[in-house]
């Protein structure tokens, strides 16, 4: 069995004839006919019902084998489709932002992408989730990574997103806090602590949020350096609030000296992290392809 008595026996189902066939196939009809002979006695079955007044018909058996050889011919085609994408060379430039905090989560899927396509030219950017919503719609940025809820693209459907983390707020303490001993933090149980933030819109919101019934918040600094953020919780000078994310970075060595609590936030609704693009813009033959590196 190979390749062309596939194609021959799917085309002469096709036109009902061995002549238009092999006129298809550009072969001639004694070529196109010993063809699907030496393929019949393969397989021991008799393909097509012969008749000069009728041509050919599949038989019984016939259909079924040139169904399942049609799906063979298509996914080839897919796979030859497919082959000549990555083949051709793929040059230009991919604009990503992200959020603070999870850029190392990135890095290995731009890096593969990158030694992949060594002609497209990578500019990443971090910003915050209103900035990026801005630039993609301003098509200033391909791509962004940010934080949000089932509201939030339910609110925004000039784009598309895309879930790949849960996630969770989270408290950072002192390994010898008080706070360690519970399992869920109450916003009202930090209402009074000092507080170093990461550098992130939806923190910064978030916080104002839970303790607007409280007294000011005692922010001690806020940046987008985590050791800094490590180091003052490790000489216990303050706690932390961030997404789970944030924290994530197997580079960095907390070495148990900072714990992770889960914060109670009554009525929050589920956060995820993931990409978002412009739901009317068609995306490049570059995004694609590193979307595509994304699911693999």
């Amino acid at each position: 069995m190979n390749f062309e008595q596939l194609k021959y026996i799917v085309e002469v189902a096709k036109t009902g004839s061995f002549t238009k066939a092999a006129v298809q196939s550009h072969v001639t009809l004694s070529a196109i006919s010993q063809s699907v002979s030496l393929l019949e006695n393969e397989l021991s079955l008799t393909l097509f019902t012969r008749s000069r007044g009728l041509g050919a018909i599949p038989t019984a058996e016939g259909h079924l084998i040139i169904k399942k050889a049609n799906d063979i011919l298509i996914q080839v085609e897919e796979l030859k489709k497919e082959a000549q994408m990555y083949n051709n060379t793929l040059s230009g430039e991919l604009r990503i932002a992200t959020i603070p905090g999870p850029m190392h989560g990135l890095i290995h899927t731009i890096t593969q992408f990158k030694e992949m396509h060594p002609h497209v030219n990578i500019k990443i950017y971090e910003k915050g989730h209103k900035q990026i919503l801005k630039d993609l719609e301003n098509d200033k940025i391909d791509i962004g990574f940010i934080a949000f809820s089932e509201n939030t693209s339910q609110r925004t459907p000039t784009f598309l997103f895309n879930k790949m983390l849960n996630v969770k707020i989270v408290v950072g303490v002192n390994k010898n806090s008080p706070l360690v001993l519970e399992k869920k933090i109450k916003p009202e149980q930090i209402a009074n602590q000092t507080l170093v933030l990461y550098d992130d819109e939806y923190i910064r919101d978030s916080v104002d949020n839970l303790f607007s019934k409280h007294a000011k918040v005692n922010i001690l600094f806020i940046s987008n350096n985590i050791q800094a953020i490590q180091n003052a919780i490790r000489q216990n000078l303050a706690i932390t609030i961030g997404l789970t994310y944030s924290f994530e970075d197997p580079i960095l060595h907390y070495q148990n000296e900072i714990v992770f609590i889960e914060l109670d936030v009554p009525n929050f609704s589920p956060l995820f992290y993931g990409w978002v693009r412009s739901h009317d813009k068609r995306p490049s033959n570059i995004l694609k392809r590193f979307m595509n590196n994304m699911q693999l």
